[in-house]
Parts: C-alpha cells; sequence; structure tokens
C-alpha cells in the first residue's frame, strides 16, 4: 500500500484471510531512442494478465499493475458484490507463474447462485475495458450513503498531498492513481494501469482493515465513469474528487445516490458537479485575470 497513514481508522481485530505477499515490481527498465537518434534509459510500468477464481469458477481475467494482486482480487469481488463479507473467504492466493489468483471460501462452493450473478456482463468504459455483472447493478439501489461535508481549505490541501503521491506516474508514466482521504490526509494510494483496479485495490485494503467510508473522501486522477461512482458507492464514500471530467452517466449515478461529486480538481480550481451544498467556501481564491481552461466545455458568449 503507498502512501498509507491509517492511524486509528485501521481496526487490528478485524478478520483477515490468509494470503499471498505476491507483488511485482511496479516499473522496469528499457532502453528507448528520442528524435535526435540518442539511447535513453527509460522506465515503463508493469502490464500483467491476472485471472480471478473463486474456488472452481473462473470470473475475470484483469490486466494489472501487479503490485498489490490481492489487494486488487478482495476489492474486486468486494466491489462486484460477488462475495459480501470477508469472512467468507479462507484464503487469497496469487501464482503468476500460471497467471491465476485463487480465492478460496470458507465452504469451498464457490458463489452463491453463481451462474446467476455470472449471467450477464457489462463492458465499461474503463481503461483496460472494465467489466461489471448484473448483480452489482442490483445491489446498487440498495446503497445508503453518509452525510459528506467538505471545507474549500481542506480540498486544496488535499489536492496538494495526493499530488506528491503518484510515484510510479512520475517515474514511469502510464497508470492512474486513487486514493482513500480523510481530511487533508491520504490514508491508502495506489497507483495501476487501469483507474477500475485502482480503485478496487483502494476497497481490497478498506475491507482487510475494517475502515468505512464515513466521512472519507475518495480521490482518482481518472475521470468519473458510471463505474467509478459504482465502486466509490459500494466502499460507503460519500464524497468523489478527480482531476479529470465526468460522464453523463457518472453525473446521473452520483445524483441519484446522493454522492458529492467534485471534477477538475487541479491548483485552486474545481468544478462541482453535484452536492454544491456540502461544501463550505472558505477559502476562495482571487478572481483570474484569463478564464480557466474549458476542455470538454462550452463557452457561453451573450449574443
Amino acid at each position: 500500500m503507498t502512501g498509507s497513514n491509517l492511524g486509528e481508522n485501521s481496526n487490528s481485530t478485524t478478520y483477515k484471510p490468509a494470503m499471498s505477499q505476491s507483488g511485482l515490481r511496479p516499473t522496469h527498465p528499457v532502453t528507448v531512442v528520442d528524435e535526435y537518434g540518442e539511447k535513453k534509459d527509460q522506465h515503463i510500468p508493469g502490464e500483467f494478465p491476472l485471472t480471478i477464481r473463486i474456488d472452481d469458477t473462473e470470473i475475470v481475467t484483469l490486466m494489472t499493475l501487479g503490485s498489490q494482486p490481492e489487494a486488487l482480487t478482495l476489492g474486486y469481488v468486494r466491489n462486484q458484490k460477488l462475495i459480501d463479507d470477508l469472512s467468507e473467504i479462507k484464503s487469497v492466493h496469487v501464482d503468476w507463474d500460471r497467471e491465476l489468483v485463487v480465492v478460496e471460501t470458507q465452504s469451498g462452493d464457490g458463489i452463491e447462485d453463481w451462474q446467476e450473478k455470472l449471467n450477464r456482463k457489462i463492458v465499461t468504459s474503463g481503461c483496460g475495458q472494465g467489466t461489471i455483472f448484473s448483480c452489482t447493478i442490483d445491489k446498487l439501489y440498495e446503497v445508503k450513503l453518509p452525510p459528506a461535508s467538505i471545507r474549500q481549505s481542506q480540498l486544496y490541501e488535499l489536492i496538494r498531498e495526493v499530488g506528491k503521491l503518484n510515484d510510479i506516474y512520475r517515474s514511469a508514466g502510464a497508470v492512474h492513481g486513487c486514493g482513500l482521504c480523510e481530511g487533508t490526509k491520504s490514508l491508502i494510494h495506489v497507483e495501476d494501469v487501469g483507474r477500475h483496479n485502482a480503485a478496487d485495490a483502494v476497497s481490497g485494503h478498506m475491507w482487510l482493515e475494517g475502515i468505512t467510508g464515513d466521512n472519507k473522501i475518495f480521490y482518482t486522477t481518472g475521470r468519473l465513469t458510471s463505474e467509478i461512482v459504482m465502486k466509490t458507492a459500494f466502499m460507503g464514500i460519500p464524497a468523489l474528487v478527480s482531476r479529470s471530467g465526468v460522464t453523463q452517466m457518472g453525473l446521473e449515478l452520483a445524483q441519484h445516490l446522493g454522492l458529492t461529486m467534485i471534477a477538475r480538481a487541479k491548483g485552486k480550481h474545481f468544478m462541482i458537479y453535484h452536492g454544491d451544498e456540502n461544501m463550505t467556501f472558505d477559502a476562495i481564491p482571487p478572481q483570474r485575470m484569463t478564464p480557466p481552461p474549458t476542455k470538454g466545455m462550452l463557452d457561453l458568449k451573450p449574443g
């Protein structure tokens, strides 16, 4: 877990299944040739297939950085609502030689009603093609999020803090970062080749440590699609912040769930797409001399 600062949020008495420790190094050296014909040493992130199997049932194959496969697996089965309680899981074992992670349940019988749950899949817009099962969407409307309360000054400090944590991105690029935050602190921070993987790994760490989403903020460098909104809601987190933009379905889902959605959050700039009543504007910056970038938005000029 990178950027970890769990402190009192970690519950050491929480049940933990037996787990392998099979994280791979996140970056790999390569030699490239630039536009001047000169050789340079660079680093690139890893990308490996990892098939999740629950007892004898293969669920999905993910493409991942490979640095936190156990947490990724736990977060995936949690956010897909395939397993509801961590105590149902006996062990999680990763075997990179077989590109396989096996989740062994206490019963050994796999997922209850697994054929029905896995019957229909939706391929999402996530990097690397995310997948959502129909059973996941069915349970979404049962979610009741806790209230959100954010101060503008807190948000600015948080943006500065999470910007310091993207170590893999700074050294190799080509990854997204996601984090669980409280106040101005990052409690958990994960980078992966897809933002949905990073989000799932954060969820896996929360599950292992018994951390709830109350009073928390979920931060991501990626765009706020319906998939990310779903994952945030299933983690019980009432506020979502991104340095990128939002999609229409992502916004509509956030509105339905009552999730505070903040995007385009860079420096002193941000845009609240939903939940502005939950923001305390205690650090309003001076007016800009020039308007902020409007990528993805239309400039409305008086006729």
